[in-house]
């Protein structure tokens, strides 16, 4: 009977493992989602700021304005040191100022999804989305990433990677 217990404690611990992982996937496809379509929506309103330079000096001249950062990675990111010091200043300034913020690791589609904003695709390695001039709003898909970070901060990672959906 002892074989038993064992052997179905094996079987539940692998039925939870595997559970747990879809799960954990699922909520990785949501989160995707969410920031595609937080992306679109400020991209709509005008509220996006592309680029590793616009982004500071947006984050310098008005950080209340930011509300969300997404740092993109990529093989030129691994091989620029001057990249990896400007990345590392951008999420300094983000938990200074409460600034949510998440790393993606396909600069291609990031760039596809915010479209002509993306015409500097040299330099789309920092995106900022901004809030609304008169404040008055609320945005769905932006609230499920900032639960994310806030989640993801609890468990100790700091800037969580996201994997945005195909098209």
């Amino acid at each position: 009977q002892t074989d038993f217990q064992i052997h179905d404690t094996e079987d539940m611990t692998e039925s939870t493992s595997d559970y747990l992982n879809l799960r954990l996937n699922h909520t990785m496809q949501t989160i995707g989602k969410s920031l595609k379509e937080a992306l679109v929506c400020a991209h709509s309103e005008d509220r996006l700021t592309v680029g590793v330079y616009e982004s500071a000096k947006i984050m310098t001249e008005d950080p209340d304005s930011v509300s969300f950062c997404v740092l993109a990675m990529d093989e030129e990111f691994e091989c620029d040191i001057a990249l990896q010091i400007h990345f590392t200043l951008i999420q300094s300034f983000c938990f200074d100022n409460d600034i949510s913020i998440v790393r993606v690791g396909d600069m291609q589609r990031l760039a596809e999804i915010v479209g002509d904003k993306a015409d500097q695709l040299e330099d789309t390695h920092c995106i900022l989305i901004t809030n609304p001039a008169d404040g008055s709003w609320e945005d769905p898909a932006l609230e499920k990433l900032h639960l994310f970070c806030e989640e993801s901060r609890r468990l100790n990672d700091w800037v969580p990677e996201i994997h945005l959906p195909e098209r």
